[in-house]
C-alpha cells in the first residue's frame, strides 16, 4: 500500500490505497484482483469489511466481488478449452492452405510454355496475349476453387458446430498464427469498467475487451481507470445503449453473411464471451445478447438481481412478462427462479435456431448468475419443448409435481443399431386439483427449464482454476470453491444416466455435437428442487430433526441425499414426497411427539400426520406400518475431508444491492 498523504499522477504505477489527482479531482485507488479502480475520495466511507476503509458508490460494489471472481475463473476455464479448439482448427487450415499453395505452384510449373523460336512481332504479341489469358483463366479457376473449398469448409464447420477459430483465409493470405487468434469479450453494461479491467488483466488470451455503457460519465470513468491500469490498448470503450451496440453487431454480421463476396470472406465480429450484469433484470437484453455472442459455442454470462420478481409470489404478472413464466410459491423459489431465467434465455435463442447449454447456474445472495453456451443447432432446438415444464406446487404442505410440456421419446431406428428421438405431446395432467398429501389446493407455476442447470465437467474445470488461483488476488476464492463444490455435488444422475455411464456403447443415440449425444441433449433433471427440513417441520408443528439424522433415515431407505447450493440446511433427494412425509411421521412418532390437541382438524399437519384416522386393522407387520425408518446420524454425516465455505455469511451491516446508477 502506498503513502496515502502523497498525491500522484494518473500514469503512476497502480497500487492499493493511492491518492491520484486527475482533472482537479482527487481519487483513492481500490484494488480488486489485478485491477485498480479510481474512486472519488468523497465516496469513501469510514467503515468497511474488517475495519478497512469501505466504498459505497453506485459504480463500485465490493459485495459483488464474489460475482466478479467467479466470472473471471469461469471465463478462464471456458477460454482455455476454446483456445485449444481455435489453435487446432487454425493449424488444420494452415496445413490445407500450404497444401493448396504447393499444388498451385506445381501446376504453374507444369503449365509453363516451352521456349519457342523467335517469331515476328505480331506473332509474339498474339502468343503473349494468349499466354496471359490462359494464366489469368488458371488463376481465376484456382481462386474460385479455393473460395469454394473455404465456403464448404465453413459450412461444414457450422453444421458440425466446431468453433470458427479465426478470420477465414483469403486467396493470397496465410492463416493466422496461434498468437494472433482473437478472443473477444463484451462487458455490455460496464459502469466503472471494473469487470473489463479484470478481464484484460487476468485473462491472458483475451485480445480485446469492449467496455460499453450508455452514460458519458461511466465512459469517462472507464477511460480514467484504463489509463491508470495501462490497458487502453486492450480495452475498447463504447458509449452506446447496450441493445443498440449488440443489435448493430448483429446487423453487420447479417450483411457480412449475405452480401460479402464468397471469394473474399471476412471474419466474424461476434463476441466469444458476452457478459450481462445489469441493475435488475437482464430479460430486456437477452434477445440481442443471444445473437451478439458467437453461435459456435460462445459463452453468455447473465446476472439477474430482481429476485423479488422471479423468486417470490408478489409479482407473478411481472415475472411472466419478463421471463415467460410464473414463479413458484414455496421455499425452493430461488431454484425455480434459476429455471425461469434459463427458460427466458432458451426461448430467446430458439427462434433463431440457437440452442442453449447451461454450464453453471447459481443462486447467490440476492441475485442469480448463469453461464450458458450458445450454439447454432436447429436439431438441438427440437428438444426444447420436452425440456420445459410446469410445476404443480401445494399451497399447504409445499410438495410439488412437475409436468413436461412435450415428450422426447427414444425409439429404435430401422436398422436396430441405435435409437432416435420422436417429439410429441405429453400426457396431462399429472396431479389432481388437490394435494395427495394434505388435500390443499395445487398451484400452477412455469413454464420453466426442466433440464440440468450445471455441467459437471465445466464445474470441475472452474474448480481447477480456483485451486490454482491466488487468494491474494481472488479475495472470495474460498467461498467460490465451496459453492462450486456444492453445485457439483447437486448432480444426482437418473437410472438411465447411470446405465449409460457404465455401458460400453453409451446411451445408444447419435451425436448431435462432438461432445453431446441426443440422449444427453434430451436429458431432464428428474429431481429439480430441494426441500428445507426446518420449514417442513414447521408445517407439521414438530421439532426439526438434525440434518445427519434425517439424511441417515433417507439413506437407510435406499434414497440418495445431497445439499443444494441455494440455501444452507437444504436437501436434494430422489425420494418422492410420500417417502419424505413417511420419514417425518416416523420422526414425530419416535423422537419428537406432538400434542395432537393443538393440531386443528382440516389443516395440512392434521392430514399429513393422519390424525383422526382409524388405525389400520392388522397384525402390526411391516406392511401395516410401512418401511422401517432408522435415524442413523453416523450414516447421515457428510464425509467431508475438507471443510468448504459453502454459503455466504453477511460481510458487513446493511449489505446487499445498491442504488441504481444515475447520471448523464
Amino acid at each position: 500500500m502506498s503513502d496515502s498523504s502523497t498525491v500522484a499522477d494518473i500514469h503512476t504505477t497502480p497500487a492499493d490505497g493511492q491518492r491520484i489527482k486527475h482533472n482537479d479531482v482527487v481519487y483513492t485507488t481500490v484494488r480488486e484482483g489485478l485491477a485498480h479502480i479510481l474512486v472519488p475520495e468523497s465516496s469513501v466511507t469510514d467503515t468497511g469489511p474488517g475495519g478497512a476503509p469501505g466504498v459505497q458508490q453506485v459504480f463500485y460494489n465490493p459485495i459483488q466481488q464474489f460475482n466478479r471472481d467467479l466470472t473471471v475463473l469461469a471465463i478462464r476455464a471456458y477460454g482455455k478449452e476454446r483456445m485449444e479448439q481455435k489453435q487446432a482448427a487454425s493449424r488444420a487450415r494452415a496445413g490445407k492452405f500450404a497444401d493448396k499453395k504447393r499444388k498451385r505452384k506445381e501446376q504453374a510449373q507444369t503449365d509453363r510454355p516451352v521456349k519457342s523460336p523467335k517469331t515476328s512481332d505480331s506473332a509474339t504479341a498474339t502468343a503473349t496475349a494468349e499466354s496471359h489469358e490462359a494464366q489469368a483463366g488458371s488463376e481465376i479457376q484456382d481462386a474460385t476453387a479455393l473460395a469454394a473449398d473455404q465456403t464448404t469448409e465453413e459450412a461444414t464447420t457450422n453444421v458440425a458446430e466446431d468453433p470458427e477459430t479465426s478470420a477465414p483465409v483469403g486467396n493470397d493470405e496465410a492463416p493466422k498464427t496461434d498468437a494472433q487468434l482473437p478472443f473477444t469479450i463484451l462487458d455490455a453494461l460496464s459502469a466503472s469498467g471494473l469487470r473489463a479491467l479484470r478481464y484484460a488483466h487476468e485473462i491472458p488470451f483475451a485480445t480485446t475487451v469492449t467496455a460499453n455503457d450508455i452514460l458519458k460519465a461511466a465512459a469517462e470513468a472507464i477511460e480514467r481507470n484504463a489509463t491508470h491500469n495501462g490497458l487502453l490498448d486492450r480495452i475498447d470503450i463504447s458509449v452506446d445503449d447496450a441493445l443498440a451496440h449488440m443489435y448493430s453487431l448483429v446487423v453487420r454480421e447479417l450483411r457480412r453473411i449475405s452480401l460479402a463476396p464468397k471469394s473474399k470472406p471476412t471474419s466474424c465480429e461476434k463476441y466469444d464471451v458476452l457478459d450481462l450484469d445489469p441493475y435488475g433484470s437482464a430479460a430486456p437484453f437477452l434477445d440481442a445478447a443471444v445473437q451478439a455472442v458467437r453461435d459456435d459455442g460462445g459463452l453468455l454470462c447473465v446476472t439477474c438481481t430482481d429476485s423479488g420478481v422471479w423468486a417470490s409470489n408478489g409479482y407473478p404478472e411481472k415475472c411472466y412478462a419478463l421471463y415467460g413464466g410464473v414463479p413458484v410459491k414455496g421455499w425452493y423459489s430461488h431454484e425455480a427462479g434459476i429455471r425461469l431465467i434459463l427458460h427466458a434465455i432458451e426461448t430467446s435463442a430458439a427462434k433463431y435456431g440457437l440452442a442453449m447449454e447451461p454450464l453453471l447456474s447459481l443462486s447467490v445472495d440476492f441475485y442469480s448468475r448463469v453461464f450458458v453456451r450458445i450454439r447454432k443447432s436447429p436439431s438441438m432446438v427440437k428438444f426444447q419443448g420436452g425440456k420445459n415444464m410446469v410445476v404443480y406446487s401445494c399451497g399447504g404442505c409445499g410438495s410439488w409435481t412437475t409436468q413436461l410440456l412435450m415428450k422426447n421419446k427414444p425409439s429404435p431406428n430401422k436398422k436396430g443399431s441405435g435409437l432416435f428421438y420422436k417429439h410429441g405431446f405429453a400426457s396431462a395432467p399429472t396431479v389432481d386439483q388437490t394435494c395427495a398429501h394434505c388435500a390443499s389446493t395445487m398451484l400452477l407455476a412455469g413454464p420453466m427449464y426442466a433440464g440440468r442447470i450445471h455441467s459437471p465437467e465445466f464445474i470441475k474445470n472452474v474448480i481447477a482454476e480456483a485451486d490454482e488461483a491466488s487468494p491474494e488476488i481472488y479475495g472470495t476464492r474460498e467461498r467460490v470453491r465451496g459453492m462450486l463444490q456444492t453445485a457439483l455435488e447437486e448432480f444426482l444422475p437418473s437410472p438411465k444416466e447411470v446405465q449409460a455411464e457404465s455401458s460400453e456403447t453409451g446411451d445408444g443415440t447419435k451425436k448431435l455435437k462432438k461432445s453431446l449425444t441426443e440422449a444427453q441433449v434430451a436429458a431432464i433433471d428428474p429431481y429439480p428442487f430441494f426441500f428445507h427440513p426446518s420449514t417442513v417441520s414447521g408445517i407439521i408443528h414438530c421439532a426439526s430433526p438434525p440434518e445427519p439424522a434425517l439424511r441417515g433415515a433417507l439413506l437407510g431407505l435406499g434414497y440418495r441425499v445431497t445439499r443444494s447450493h441455494c440455501k444452507a440446511g437444504s436437501m436434494k433427494t430422489d425420494a418422492p414426497w410420500s417417502a419424505i412425509w413417511h420419514v417425518f411421521r416416523e420422526w414425530v412418532r419416535q423422537k419428537a411427539p406432538i400434542t395432537e390437541a393443538n393440531i386443528k382438524p382440516g389443516t395440512p399437519a392434521y392430514r399429513i400426520l393422519r390424525l383422526g384416522e382409524a388405525k389400520p386393522a392388522g397384525d402390526g407387520t411391516e406392511e401395516d406400518k410401512g418401511p422401517e425408518v432408522v435415524f442413523d446420524e453416523n450414516l447421515g454425516r457428510y464425509p467431508d475431508p475438507k471443510k468448504y465455505v459453502r454459503y455466504q455469511m453477511n460481510p458487513r451491516e446493511n449489505w446487499g444491492p445498491m442504488n441504481r446508477a444515475t447520471g448523464k
